[in-house]
């Protein structure tokens, strides 16, 4: 755990960061550094040989001249152009080069990054939050030696803001980090070594930590309850489906109770429609809604805020033996609607029925699910935004704020009636989990919402965004851990309302 501390004036570290953008002027705190230097940095940056495009990094010897061994500069590019999303990239090329140096104690000249539009305390928050992200390294199972590489420790960030708000947005940006980096830590386990019931564990050691109220149904407790969709899924496989329940009680005074529902399938052959082999392996990272669920609570645990939340996460392996569901079955909801299976590769929409039901049975008063749930949505988006679908569009409205604020985009899909018949063109059953290749995004949303029925309601499908294919400058391939921080900080917003 890395730990933040501020000051005004410098002190060593074994490496000193400053921004410089394009514009010729160096900020203050940077001039002070560059007369010490017996002005290198603007001999350096005039010749061209000190870039300051956006995300690189220069590191320098200062020999002596400064406190610090080393002074990293980073470049932000136009000042006028430096966003959030783009400070963080810069930020995140910072990580790296700590990384690479192996760096355990740095100081940052913030004020150097600050412009117009972005405070002193909106760049510490990203300084936490993008070191988290860029430091984060996947757990891989190779035979290697013992050794531990030095990481980075300590902070010291430098600034005229106060000292405390100053630490206190370090601090939060950094918890938003470390929150998705344990969805994205879930998302790349191998399915063997995260089952279902391996995926209650974690949930379990999750709830213990922060002190959330936590309960597992098992098979036969669902057999009890009815819900058939859940079971019709995990009928194929050997390990036994989990309905996980966390929840966090923040606010005793209010009734509101935001139900996070996370798609938990932790394997996904297809089932009978069985996938193709090609990057089947990949399929361990269809639980990638149950992940950002429970990075959400990881975040929300920590901060705190007021606001009460209930986590309801479905969880099975969709694989194929003689028991497996087949297509034209006929399976009884936990809602008591009845479902045709015409495709057992859309599966997650079938648990995540139960799943709805059930949170709205625990008394949710709006709902969001999230899903790795259609390779149509990344025909439709590509692999940069999320998908969604609502009934309700001021609840929507909420969700899309939170994922502006983190940079994590959503696009609203259309809910048009047209697309909600689609769904009831079964002869035998109150609706067909797959209508069909049109409009397959909308129609799988709109299968989970006949389930939310009247209660607010968003469904975001993060089939092509919970997953890079190859590495970035937040981090590597892999799981994303994208919604975590979105869903974290909805919670924390309608918590100020």
């Amino acid at each position: 755990m890395v730990k933040f501390y501020v000051n005004k004036s410098t002190q060593p570290h074994e490496g000193l960061v400053v921004g410089i953008f394009v514009e010729s002027g160096f900020h203050s705190s940077v001039e002070e550094i560059d007369k010490r230097m017996d002005l290198q940095l603007s001999t350096l940056k005039k010749s061209g040989k000190l870039s300051a495009k956006l995300g690189t990094q220069t590191a320098i010897y200062t020999l002596g001249t400064l406190d610090s061994d080393m002074l990293y500069v980073t470049g932000l590019g136009k000042k006028e152009d430096l966003t959030s999303e783009r400070l963080r990239k810069a930020i995140a090329g910072v990580g790296k080069e700590m990384a690479k140096k192996k760096d355990q104690d740095i100081g940052i000249l913030v004020d150097s990054f600050v412009t117009e539009t972005l405070t002193a305390i909106d760049v510490a928050t990203l300084i936490g939050e993008s070191l988290a992200l860029s430091l984060y390294q996947v757990l891989d199972y190779k035979e290697k030696t013992n050794e531990v590489d030095r990481q980075l420790e300590s902070i010291t960030l430098y600034s005229e803001e106060e000292e405390g708000p100053l630490t206190h947005a370090a601090k939060v940006g950094y918890t938003y980090g470390v929150g998705t980096n344990r969805a994205r830590a879930l998302v790349n386990t191998p399915g063997n070594l995260l089952t279902p019931t391996d995926l209650a564990e974690e949930a379990k050691e999750l709830a213990e930590k922060h002190d959330f109220e936590f309960e597992v149904l098992e098979r036969e407790n669902m057999e009890k309850l009815g819900m058939g969709a859940l079971l019709a899924v995990a009928a194929g496989s050997d390990q036994p489906p989990k309905m996980i329940v966390i929840k966090y009680q923040g606010n005793d005074h209010s009734d509101d109770l935001i139900g996070f529902v996370g798609k938990g399938l932790t394997f996904d052959s297809g089932g009978i429609s069985i996938k193709p082999g090609e990057n089947m392996h990949q399929m361990k990272m269809d639980m990638g809604g149950a992940a950002a669920v429970l990075g959400a609570l990881d975040i929300i645990g920590t901060l705190k805020p007021k606001v009460n939340v209930l986590a309801v996460i479905p969880s099975s392996e969709n694989m194929l033996n003689g028991s497996a569901m087949k297509p034209g079955d006929v399976i009884r909801s936990l809602s008591g609607k009845t479902i045709e299976v015409r495709n057992t590769d859309a599966e997650g929409r079938l648990i995540l029925a139960d799943g709805i039901t059930y949170a709205k049975q625990l008394g949710a008063t709006m709902l969001i699910d999230v899903a790795t749930l259609t390779g149509a949505v990344l025909v439709a988006l590509g692999d940069c935004t999320t998908g969604a679908v609502t009934n309700h569009e001021e609840l929507m409205q909420e969700v899309l704020e939170a994922s502006a604020k983190t940079d994590e985009w959503i696009w609203g899909l259309p809910n048009f009636q047209p697309y909600k018949d689609m769904l009831r063109t079964s002869d035998v059953a109150d609706l067909n989990n797959a209508p069909g290749r049109l409009a397959g995004s909308i129609t799988a949303g709109l299968f989970i919402g006949e389930f939310a029925e009247e209660t607010p309601w968003v469904h975001l499908d993060i089939a092509g965004t919970a997953w890079q294919s190859k590495a970035t400058h937040l981090g590597p391939l892999g799981g994303t851990g994208v919604m975590a921080r979105t869903l974290a900080l909805f919670a924390i917003n309608r918590a100020t309302k």
